[in-house]
């Protein structure tokens, strides 16, 4: 079988991962119990997550000129990503986010650096490298006026795009209509059509407000999708042994994107995107934790019971 050509455009980081027993309070200082660094960032970890899960992957974004590009880089190749279009940029430093993972939860601050460097005018000299994709997998951690742009682009040239609307933003009709399917959370798809989260019942009622088609993450309840129809479905979570949540969710849009590339249908994309995420918490960082794709078809077939 051919595989699948993704092309994913998007932020490229350095986690910085602080492990804690309990959070300190303001003006506290406590000891920590472990401290690791690993490549990170929405896009390079959805490009990983495509990549071990047996797509051919490019990725596109900035770095800076420092040491933390290099180990990037240096990541991203060993992964077999392409990364010949990862715009270099002085001045700015490598994008980082500091995460704080405590009782098998995480806070995270991010401080994007070179990712904000990242215009449309780059992705637009890339035309022909898009063109040459299945499928565009995008997020919102590079400025909008390019994911705008990178999505206008894309639904020229007729390349399907998973936009994962993370961090999110009231994002127009109009730009919705140009995207294949939509991957937020509930509290994201309550800012991407400008609804108060609160007047909604349910995670259900909240999917049905998006007219087209959509898959809504629900944490360790798993997924809510809807057809092209309007049919509304579950897929629920799989129990495991959780180490960190990071990462989960850039897993998930990495496995949908690839099964959508090879032609699985929605219901048979989210099914394994929720087994792969479930896989990818049971570790701790976010690439690390990330499976391969005999992994995540062992692990489905383990529970053949969903």
């Amino acid at each position: 079988m051919r595989k699948a050509k993704i092309t994913v455009i998007g932020s490229l980081n350095i986690d910085m991962v602080t492990e804690t027993p309990y959070m300190p309070d303001q003006g506290e200082t406590i000891i920590g119990t472990a401290f690791s660094s690993f490549t990170g960032g929405k896009g390079a970890n959805q490009a990983v997550a495509c990549a071990r899960l047996g797509a051919e992957v490019v990725m596109i974004g900035c770095v800076g000129q420092d040491n933390m590009a290099s180990q990037l880089m240096d990541a991203l190749g060993k992964e077999g990503i392409v990364t010949d279009y990862v715009k270099s940029v002085p001045h700015q430093p490598t994008g980082i986010a500091a995460i704080t993972v405590c009782d098998k939860d995480n806070r995270i601050i991010v401080i994007p650096g070179a990712n904000h460097c990242l215009e449309p005018e780059d992705v637009q000299a890339l035309e022909s490298v898009i063109a040459a994709s299945d499928m565009m997998l995008i997020q919102q951690e590079i400025p909008f006026r390019t994911v705008e742009a990178a999505i206008r682009l894309a639904s020229s040239l007729n390349v399907r795009v998973i936009l994962n609307p993370a961090p999110a933003v009231k994002l127009s009709p109009e730009l919705l209509e140009m995207v294949a399917v939509i991957t937020p959370n509930e509290t994201e798809l309550a800012i991407v059509l400008g609804l108060d989260e609160n007047s909604v019942r349910g995670p259900e009622e909240m999917i049905a407000r998006y007219s087209r088609q959509i898959v809504m993450t629900h944490g360790k309840d798993g997924a809510f999708y809807k057809h092209a129809g309007g049919e509304i479905s579950h897929e629920p979570g799989r129990k495991v042994e959780v180490a960190d949540t990071t990462g989960a969710g850039d897993t998930f849009n990495g496995a949908l994107a690839v099964m959508l590339s090879e032609g699985k249908t929605l219901g048979e994309a989210v099914r394994f995107a929720v087994g792969a995420s479930a896989l990818s918490v049971t570790k701790l960082g976010a690439t690390s934790g990330m499976p391969l794709r005999s992994e995540v078809e062992k692990f489905i077939a383990s529970r053949a019971e969903f």
